[in-house]
Formats: structure tokens, sequence, C-alpha cells
């Protein structure tokens, strides 16, 4: 099935054209895209920055054991509130969500800060601080795609997504990751920590300038339908989502696997490790731009090459014997990655009427951020017996051994859910 929803040539120059008409044609929704931006930047600098707090603050924990439940804790609150919506009846409004999860980060990472700077942290107070300031962080990833899939209209969707992957390769992968290893270094991961505590503020301001109150959903039109059950309608996104599951789960190893890495056997520091992750969204930067191109192919098909490929990028880390080669690794698996959220958005969303989107999109963002809260605390103790270059070659095969079953689902019969 494709997933392609507008009436332009589905080419890559066509697809560059569009992105420069929805943000000039917009400007509200290029404000918001502004403040996804920034607050994404910010999101990149905590890829450096928590793993290099716990890491200092490990206590009687193992180093890897400690990354992976700091890494951890910002999921499991916010996905018991995600579940509430995707398999149940809660709904939120999803501007109010945005703004409040923006507001909660904000207090979050300015008290984590500045307890830092004090020397007044440890382990237990950052778990407890992350697991209580993010409980909307889920809800509000989904949101924001809301809001600016709406801002545009159902007939730009393959463009939005398109742009939301591009500037979160630029943000969270390019110029986060650069700034925070340059900050840690330089000041601290305290100060790297105050830097996203302000961006989510100025995210706030462009939600609430930009974005306007949502009009009272009428009763007749809402749904009462839980996300599963939406879902469950339309077989091979159903399908979809079970292949983006295990996909995140079998990445899991990498987020903690990476910075032990980086300062073990790469003899590296932050800067380093922002220096790989920045080569891993340059990678995905271009592979962002590169995305209009694919638009004439079969879109499931691309989903799972991204997944085989994916994978074969991960052994090339592993075996990496210096920083360098580890990031043109990283690169490549960051070019390989790209067009995967951005299609697979598309394909759910263009199958959904609006009132059907916030359970089913929230449900779909949960899906894909649950692996995290399992498969994180796993991965530090694997990581601890296998070691970095275990634990990266364990994701690998893990991911590997998902390539026939994603094919088999995505590629096969249609047959009923």
């Amino acid at each position: 099935m494709s997933t392609d929803t507008t009436d332009e040539t589905a080419d890559g120059a066509a697809g560059h054209r569009s992105y420069r008409r929805v943000l000039t044609g917009n400007p509200r929704l290029a404000v918001l895209l502004a403040g996804y931006v920034i607050s994404s930047v910010g999101d990149g600098i905590l890829l450096i920055a928590l793993p290099l707090l716990a890491i200092r603050h490990h206590g009687q924990l193992s180093a890897p054991v400690a990354v992976g439940l700091v890494m951890t804790a910002p999921y499991v609150l916010s996905t018991v509130l995600a579940l509430s919506i995707g398999l149940g009846r809660l709904r939120l409004p999803t501007r109010a969500v945005v703004i409040t999860d923006s507001a909660l980060r904000t207090v979050l990472f300015t008290v984590v800060g500045l307890a830092a700077m004090a020397d007044r942290i440890d382990i237990r107070f950052l778990v407890v601080a992350l697991l209580l300031g993010s409980v909307l962080h889920q809800t509000a990833s989904s949101s924001r795609r809301l809001v600016a899939t709406g801002m545009a209209g159902k007939g730009e969707l393959f463009t939005v997504n398109g742009l939301l992957g591009f500037a979160n390769s630029l943000a969270l992968y390019v110029v986060g990751p650069a700034v925070g290893g340059a900050v840690t270094v330089a000041f601290g991961a305290d100060v790297a920590v105050l830097l996203e505590a302000l961006s989510f503020l100025l995210l706030f301001g462009a939600v609430a300038l930009v974005v306007p109150p949502q009009p009272r959903t009428p009763r007749a039109e809402r749904s009462t339908e839980s996300g599963w059950r939406i879902l469950r309608l339309r077989p091979v996104a159903a399908r979809l989502f079970f292949v983006v599951f295990f996909f995140n789960l079998s990445y899991m190893p990498v987020e903690v696997a990476l910075p032990v890495l980086v300062n073990g056997d790469l003899h590296g520091d932050g800067n380093t490790l922002g220096i790989i992750w920045t080569a891993f969204g340059a990678g995905a930067l271009l592979g962002g731009a590169l995305t209009g191109f694919l638009r004439k192919l079969h879109q499931q098909a691309v989903l799972v090459a991204v997944i085989a490929l994916w994978g074969g990028s991960v052994v090339l880390l592993a075996l990496a014997p210096s920083g360098p080669v580890a990031m043109c690794a990283f690169a490549l698996g960051g070019f390989i990655y790209a067009p995967f959220t951005p299609i697979a958005y598309t394909f759910v969303q263009s199958e959904l009427p609006p009132h059907e989107q916030q359970p089913v999109i929230t449900l779909w963002t949960t899906g894909s951020t649950l692996a995290a809260p399992i498969g994180l605390p796993l991965s530090g103790p694997l990581v601890s017996a296998l070691g970095a270059r275990g634990g990266l070659l364990l994701s690998a095969a893990l991911t590997l051994v998902l390539v026939p079953f994603a094919a088999k689902g995505l590629l096969g019969p249609r047959r009923a859910a």
C-alpha cells in the first residue's frame, strides 16, 4: 500500500519544493517547527549529558546499569499515561499536553541542573526526578506531531512528517550532541542540562503563541474506540506496529553500549561521544533530505530494507577500532534510518480520520518508545556481561533476526489482524 497522500509529483525535487511551500505559506507552522527544533536540540544535548551524569554519580551500581536506569526513568510513568490513551478512552487536548509537558521539563531540568551544580545529586535523585518530570513526555511526543499535521491539513501529511523527520535529524542528532559534547567538556554536564530546560521554555512560548486553542469536538465525532481496536481494522498497519516495537527493542543496547564504548575502548570523552552522535545526525540529515526520492517505491519494502541495513551498520559500529571509524559507521546508520519514521507515520495517519488519530498515534508512539523502559534496564546488565562491543553485536543480531518476520508481516498476503 502506498503512503503517498498528496497530488504532487513523487520525486525528490517536488518533495523539496513542497517543504518550502509549506513553510512559506504557513508562518504559524514555521514558528511551531522552529520551537520543535529548539527543543530537539535540548534533547540532543541530553543524549550526552544524562549518560555522563549517570557515569559520574553511579555510586555502588556499575556504570552501564546506572546509564540504563537513567535512560529508562523518563519512559516509565509516561508510558502508563500514554497507554491509557492508546488502549482506553482517555483523550487529552493536544495543545494543552504540549504546553504542560514543556513547562514540566523546564522545571525538571532546571532543578536537576542546579542540584548537579551544587553537587547535591546522586543516582536515586536523578532517577526519581526523571521519572516524575517526564510523565507527559510520550503523550506530548505524539501530540506535537498531531498539532503540526493538523495545522497543515491531511493533504500535506507526507510533507509535514518529512519536515519533522528532517528537523529532528538536524536538531536531535547533529546540533544537539555537538553542543552537548562541547558544553559538557567546557562547562560540565550540569550546564548542559540547564540548556535543555531553556529549550523547552522556548517551545512553551512558541506553542502558546502560534497554536490556537482547540475547539471542543462534538460528541458525535469523538472516538470511543481504543487505539488498538481502531488499528486492528487496518491489518498491515497493525503488523507494522509490532515491527516498529521490536525494531526499537533491538536498538536499545546501543543506547547503553555506545557511551561505555567511547569511555572505554575508544578512550574518548563527552566531546567524542557528541561527535559520534553528530555524525549519526549528519547521516540522518542527508537521508531525510533524500526521503522524497523514495516516494515512488513500495513503502513497506523500504521499511524492511531500512531494518536490514541498520543491522549491518551496527555490526560496523561494534567492530570499529577507533573513534573516526565509529563516527563513519554511525553516520551510515543515520543515513539508513532517516526515512523510517516519516514513512511509518504517514502510512498510519493516511488511513485515519482526524477523530481517530489521537488514540492511534499515541498508541503508535508509545509502541515505538515502550521498547525503552523494557530494553534499557535489560541492556545495562547485558552490556556489563558482554562488554560494549558484545552489546552492540547483540543489538545487530536481534535486528537482523527481525528482518524475515518483518518481510512476512509487511510484504506477505494481507490477512485479518
